[in-house]
């Protein structure tokens, strides 16, 4: 029976003498031996669905047959939820990143960049270029500020920007610094208190400009660029991703992939995710009947609807979860949701899953993340 990828025990490789040496295998072949087994299912969860609805299903109950319909329910899907979560404004037009200072570390080039973000916010992050000519695949990274994705924070494994540039990739790190400071830690557009998008899809929105704006940038091939995060991040990626269909793969790091209200950390329901509402905000924590939900979340929950949804709109692009202890093996269940997706467009393994016991990254998760992004952007 074949395990399920756990990353932990992924540092230790053993080499047979009947099988070719790591050093006579490309940089391909070699991320791919890394990551192969992320992309199936552990036999107990292999044909398991549970009780979530099929993606292939419109909603007036007719079925997707071929990839044509396909087509037809993913604008279905992209409708309903950006009328729940919010319509986006038109992304910023002209975007540029604006270099403000620039520093050789190592063998990269660090510019401290600034970009409108939204149509009413600029926000700073960091560009690291490794040196060398041509077109590069890039990254972005995103966190509750982007000092800690490049290495400069006391946060272990979650260096992100940096361990990838150092890998080759273009990378650019953002955070939402400020509101994270404040304890708001997401975007609300237009405004706090008058926010006419959930603040998940902002961040979303937000995501989409920076890709835009790098996508300008000249040493980054635009077809090249994923994105990743860890927990806020995660989520933060994940619905990036989702909804905005030029990133080309995305890692997302323990985020909470369904909703779950038994992990407190799987926390959509807080007002500044999906559950917004006008300050003064619910207590944090779980939801009781004491401190129960409010906004969209509980009637999203009400109707049936869930993460997997948007999961789907990824095909037949690549995602990996880098799950820890929100993410549990048992998530596969909805994955197998999406990967019905991916089997009727005629796609296989790119639907993937490494498992971890803490929620936090380590070394052995991290590297299957960059394996990822080495097989499929390089």
């Amino acid at each position: 029976m074949k395990q399920p990828c756990i990353t932990f025990l992924l540092a230790i490789i053993t080499v047979t003498p009947n099988l070719c040496s790591q050093e006579s295998l490309s940089n391909k072949d070699r991320a791919w031996r890394h990551i192969e087994s992320c992309f199936t299912p552990p036999a107990r969860f292999r044909d398991s669905v549970g009780d979530y609805r099929s993606a292939l299903r419109f909603y007036n109950g007719d079925t997707v047959a071929n990839p044509t319909e396909w087509k037809s329910r993913r604008n279905e899907i992209v409708a309903k939820w950006n009328a729940m979560l919010g319509v986006w404004p038109p992304l910023i037009e002209n975007n540029n990143l604006q270099i403000i200072s620039k520093v050789l570390r190592e063998d990269f080039i660090q510019y401290t960049v600034r970009f409108r973000w939204t149509p009413n916010e600029f926000t700073t992050g960091y560009l690291l270029v490794p040196v060398g000519e041509g077109k590069k695949p890039a990254v972005i990274t995103v966190f509750y500020e982007p000092e800690t994705a490049i290495g400069l924070s006391d946060k272990p494994n979650r260096d992100f920007a940096y361990q990838l540039v150092k890998r080759g990739f273009i990378t650019l790190s953002i955070g939402t610094k400020e509101a994270s400071e404040a304890k708001t830690y997401a975007l609300f557009y237009p405004e706090l208190n008058h926010a006419t998008i959930q603040p998940l899809s902002v961040l979303a929105y937000a995501a989409a400009n920076a890709w835009d704006a790098l996508s300008r940038f000249p040493d980054v091939d635009s077809t090249r660029i994923g994105i990743v995060g860890h927990s806020f991040g995660g989520k933060w990626a994940m619905f990036a991703s989702c909804l905005f269909d030029k990133f080309a793969c995305a890692a997302w790091s323990d985020p909470g992939i369904v909703f779950d209200e038994t992990r407190e950390s799987v926390n959509y329901w807080e007002p500044y995710y999906l559950g917004y509402h006008p300050q003064p905000w619910r207590p944090r924590g779980v939801i009781s009947k004491d401190n129960p939900a409010k906004g969209l979340y509980p009637e999203l929950r009400k109707k049936g609807f869930d993460l997997h949804e948007l999961h789907a709109l990824m095909a037949p692009r690549p995602f990996l979860v880098s799950g820890g202890s929100e993410d549990p093996d048992e998530r596969w269940i909805p994955l197998n949701r999406t990967i019905e997706v991916y089997r009727l467009l005629g796609y296989e393994n790119r639907v993937g899953m490494s498992n971890r016991p803490d929620h936090s990254p380590t070394i052995a998760s991290n590297e299957v993340i960059y394996s990822f992004f080495e097989y499929f952007l390089k």
